[in-house]
């Protein structure tokens, strides 16, 4: 996306075209001298340069990567102050470089030339070198604010073939550029992104507990603010300004931006007049050099120097990388069985582990990795069959650790716990079991008992007006009863048989709305909204109204499983994006946003009863959930005037696509809660 791609577009262009300008200068001034030859060293220096940048990308991308949680937060939150450093004092350099940069090379590189090979390789590379090291530590920071790499590497990309493209016309003299005026144009936006990466720096280091405060919020607008909505998505992406934020965030912004731009701007205004900074060109046909060629070096030194400095910083990283990627300290596979679980296992390094899991026994069997004192589970296969090997890959810290091996049909075998030193950091759910969600399924049953007794009372009112002719009162009363259905909840089957009585849809039916067997609140529905007499739905009605009354019956002796209970407050919102949200069940009320506020209303209490377990396993999910579902409630209640609501088809773009958004990120937060809650035979 353009919002994330254009912080890396602009490092890339002025990093590109600072280095490429110093390349430009030192192939032009070779070439007027007369030594073509020695261009090679420049190439050398380049590579080596393009190397390590690279190589240096790799070890922190690798290095973060192996790492805990709360130690890769304050990891990136050290990268990016460092980040934001090396960016300010690149402005405040080029600012006061560029006018005078060409001449400046020209003067050092014509004294290389009367030396060895070692050091035109060496000015090349430092030349690139800077620059290719602070461009990767600044696209590492970027990408990890932007939560993916594929836009700020396609801006950094195209940033650099643009600054190319730009040397290779001032190399050319095609163009002419102010460079004093190019390079404080774009430190100031820098200067102004940098705030933001500061921001955000500061942030990973009080969710890695580095700094405190992270708790304390100087605002939080996100259940009034759309993060969907383009302008939310432009400045997270160019500014890293963010719905909510800390008091130390913004005062790091704030202070970051107000001083250094102060000085930025006093220090644009001291510079006398505005130069022009253009490669030298290539000497004309026929022009005299202005020194003596200076003779290639021996054949076999330059076939070893570009190989030797290119290789050596990609086996460095190699080398890095590695180091930080321990194997299990063992080495060993780690054995499951009903008998004997855990064979092989010995005290892991910190860090990220893949252990190979084989099962000898001869039984399927549930494997997890857990601290043997809470249960807590750090990884865990499901289904591991008699004979074959999986890898389950955990992140360890310091801590106690064991295996525990449930085959499908025996009991649990854990193995001895094993000792891991070093700080406490490892990222562990606790297991819920039937006990604990026992009270949250009672509550919700209770709910569930309460809201079906309303639902009878208000189809029955429904059925009584349609049978005595009243069909605009009918159409109120029929939006009050299938609103009552469709905040209980009614989530893949959860009534059973009924669900598809009271609320089916005709897809699939032979004869389609006319169908015999498309029956219940859409049937009625698509009557009253098509004209049909009221005659002709009593029988609807009074069906509708019959099973209502047979599934509050029902339900009380209805096996509702407790496992059941977390998947629902994933599910009632995914069925209403995927059918409410669509249009696909309207049938003429043009109530899709209705029946969707309703859900949101199930969810909601789902949720209610859930709290007590989800707060001490995911103390930040609900604020957030909280604060998604207050945003979507929003856009619901723009959509609600008095007893009317704006059916589906009739919104504007642009409020169908914040309704999405917002319901896609509600359901993309809500996603963990039935891993959290999910009952584990370990427990």
């Amino acid at each position: 996306m353009w919002d994330d791609s254009f912080p890396s577009f602009l490092i890339g262009l002025r990093e590109g075209l600072e280095a490429g300008l110093v390349v430009s200068v030192l192939v032009a001034t070779l070439v007027r001298a007369g030594a073509r030859s020695r261009l090679p060293q420049v190439w050398t220096g380049v590579l080596a340069a393009i190397a390590l940048s690279m190589s240096f990308g790799a070890v922190l991308t690798f290095t973060a990567a192996s790492l805990s949680t709360t130690a890769q937060e304050a990891f990136g939150g050290a990268l990016s102050i460092v980040a934001v450093a090396f960016v300010t004092a690149m402005v405040f350099w080029m600012r006061r470089s560029a006018r005078s940069l060409a001449g400046d090379l020209k003067e050092k590189v014509t004294e290389a030339l009367t030396m060895g090979a070692g050091v035109l390789v060496l000015t090349s590379f430092l030349a690139v070198g800077r620059e290719g090291l602070e461009t990767a530590l600044f696209l590492w920071t970027t990408a990890r604010a932007a939560k993916e790499s594929a836009g700020p590497m396609a801006g950094a990309g195209a940033g650099l073939v643009l600054a190319a493209l730009l040397c290779w016309g001032l190399y050319r003299r095609v163009l002419r550029i102010n460079l004093t005026r190019f390079f404080t144009v774009t430190g100031a936006v820098l200067v102004v992104i940098a705030a933001g990466v500061l921001g955000y720096g500061l942030r990973d280091l009080q969710e890695g507990a580095v700094l405190p405060g992270g708790t304390v919020y100087a605002f939080d607008l996100s259940g009034s603010v759309d993060a969907g909505s383009w302008y939310s998505t432009l400045l997270q992406g160019v500014l890293n300004l963010t719905p909510t934020m800390t008091w130390l965030q913004v005062a790091g912004y704030a202070g970051y931006l107000a001083v250094v731009m102060a000085l930025f701007v006093r220090g644009v205004r001291d510079v006398p007049g505005a130069g022009e900074a253009v490669a030298a060109a290539p000497p004309r046909p026929g022009t005299a050099p202005a020194a003596q060629p200076v003779g290639p070096p021996p054949n076999r030194s330059r076939r070893i120097l570009p190989v030797t400095v290119v290789a050596v910083p990609a086996l460095l990283a190699g080398l890095v990388v590695a180091l930080a990627h321990p194997k299990p300290a063992s080495g060993e596979t780690v054995s499951v069985s009903g008998t004997d679980c855990g064979q092989g296992f010995t005290a892991p390094e910190p860090g990220r582990q893949d252990f190979r899991m084989h099962n000898t026994g001869n039984q399927t069997s549930e494997v997890y990795l857990i601290d043997p004192s809470s249960n807590a589970v750090y990884g865990e296969i499901e289904g591991l069959a008699p004979g074959t090997t999986r890898d389950l890959v955990a992140t360890v810290a310091g801590g106690t650790y064991a295996w525990r091996c449930v085959p499908a049909d025996g009991k649990a075998v854990t193995s001895k716990a094993v000792r891991v030193g070093g700080a406490a950091g490892a990222h562990a759910v606790v297991p819920v079991s039937e006990r604990d969600l026992a009270a949250p399924l009672k509550a919700y049953r209770a709910y569930v008992n309460h809201g079906l007794a309303t639902l009878v009372t208000r189809t029955r009112k429904l059925s009584d007006d349609i049978r005595a002719g009243h069909l605009d009162t009918a159409r109120a009363d029929w939006l009050t009863a299938h609103r009552t259905y469709a905040s209980l909840g009614a989530a893949y089957g959860t009534f059973e048989d009924f669900d598809q009585k009271i609320d089916g849809r005709p897809d699939g039916l032979p004869g389609g709305v006319h169908d015999k067997d498309f029956t219940g609140f859409h049937r009625v529905e698509y009557g009253l909204w098509h004209g049909e007499p009221a005659a002709g739905l009593k029988g609807a009605a009074q069906q509708l109204a019959d099973d209502a009354a047979g599934l509050r019956k029902a339900f009380p002796h209805q096996d509702f499983d407790a496992s059941d209970l977390p998947l629902r407050a994933h599910e009632i919102l995914e069925n209403t994006l995927q059918f409410e949200l669509t249009g696909d069940t309207d049938q003429g009320s043009g109530s899709g946003l209705a029946t969707a506020d309703a859900n949101l209303a199930g969810t909601r209490e789902l949720l209610a009863v859930l709290r007590p377990l989800l707060t001490p396993r995911a103390p930040r999910l609900l604020p957030t959930v909280d604060a998604d579902i207050a945003r979507l409630q929003k856009l619901f209640d723009s959509a609600h005037q008095g007893t009317g609501w704006t059916p589906v088809a009739r919104l504007g773009a642009a409020a169908k696509a914040r309704i999405d958004g917002a319901t896609g990120q509600l359901l993309e937060d809500l996603s963990p809660v039935p891993d959290l809650l999910e009952i584990r035979k370990s427990a």
